[in-house]
């Protein structure tokens, strides 16, 4: 969780200095896999 929020951050500070479209959409996939990632290992085999 906390590594999707890094890359959020740096996501929104990429949009702000108008950088490269698909660097942007790039942190904010990055971010998406690593929320994916985080609830996959919260979840329990029952």
């Amino acid at each position: 969780m906390g590594l999707a929020g890094l890359l959020i951050g740096g996501a929104i500070s990429f949009r702000r200095q108008e950088l490269p479209k698909f660097l942007i959409i790039s942190f904010w996939v990055l971010a998406g896999m690593a929320l994916l990632g985080a609830y996959l290992l919260t979840l329990t085999d029952t």
